[in-house]
């Protein structure tokens, strides 16, 4: 018969001697090749080279050829984009929807398969290291890393998601509204007092300037939340040796973060083009009225 005691003595055994002889892991990426001039190959790069090419290969298997009648793979990769389509759709706005809705689903699918990647056998326990005089092996140059693990990495994939969205709101708001969502008095002028309206366009003007701050450091942040979780991750899967609880815990994290990403990425431009949507529908519902009248 299970003695439960005996069960959880061990366990807890088992848990502190991994931590205890784990080492934490490098926020830096090894560096694998030198090719000269500066240009250097990490590890993490190719690990997101690698996870790249399979995702690429799966999608082409899956709908390379798209077919009316969807099989098996196609099915699940329209499930995938449907239902990603209902999560975006209404955050970004039916006017920019379409040009970033491929951003977006390319970085979250990108970001996920990433971030498990972690996860699979080998990636940061094969490389070169040493052995010290307990026989214990320390890992000192993993040949193979998390793509996500690297702040490099995130910051690339922050400066993609800016860019992006400097381009998506100037196309599809415009200067005008950006300017006005940025700055603008957005109080009603018929239901502000006179001497409050000028105080409020103050304020509002003060407020416009903290929030282009914000905007600006948004890659920054962006960055710093995914490397920070799963370079976090990564050290504590290696500080437990890979105990089963943590890698299952890793996997919720993965889809997480990656789903904060994307989100974030989508909630940025329909602060602005979705607004822009409605500043649209507010003036044809006017129209509407007035050529009833």
């Amino acid at each position: 018969m299970l003695n439960t005691k005996k069960l959880i003595g061990f366990l807890a055994a088992l848990f502190c001697t991994t931590a205890a002889f784990a080492e934490g892991v490098s926020p830096k990426a090894t560096v694998l090749f030198d090719l000269g001039g500066g240009w250097r190959v990490t590890n993490s790069m190719v690990t997101g080279w690698m996870v790249s090419l399979v995702i690429i290969t799966l999608i082409l298997a899956a709908v390379g050829n798209p077919k009316i009648l969807p099989g098996k793979a196609q099915s699940v990769f329209e499930s995938i984009l449907e239902a990603l389509r209902d999560l975006f759709e209404p955050i970004v706005g039916k006017k920019a929807f379409p040009a970033v809705f491929p951003l977006l689903v390319t970085l979250f699918i990108f970001i996920l398969i990433q971030n498990w990647s972690g996860l699979l056998p080998g990636v940061g326990t094969v490389g070169k290291g040493y052995t010290d005089a307990d026989g214990h092996f320390h890992m000192t140059q993993p040949w193979i890393r998390p793509f996500t693990a690297d702040f490099n990495s995130t910051i690339a994939l922050a400066l993609i998601s800016f860019g992006a969205f400097l381009i998506i709101i100037f196309k599809y708001a415009g200067p005008k509204l950006i300017l006005w969502d940025l700055f603008g008095n957005k109080a009603d002028k018929n239901e502000t007092p006179g001497w409050l309206y000028p105080i409020l366009s103050l304020v509002f003007l003060v407020v416009g300037f903290i929030e282009v701050f914000s905007i600006f450091i948004r890659p920054f942040t962006l960055s710093v939340r995914l490397f920070g979780n799963v370079f976090g991750g990564e050290n504590l899967l290696h500080g437990t040796s890979f105990f089963p609880v943590f890698y299952f815990m890793e996997l919720l994290v993965g889809l997480i973060q990656a789903t904060v990403f994307t989100l974030l990425s989508a909630v940025y431009v329909g602060l602005i083009c979705n607004h822009g949507d409605d500043h649209d529908h507010d003036h044809a519902e006017g129209g509407h009225a007035e050529a009833h009248h």
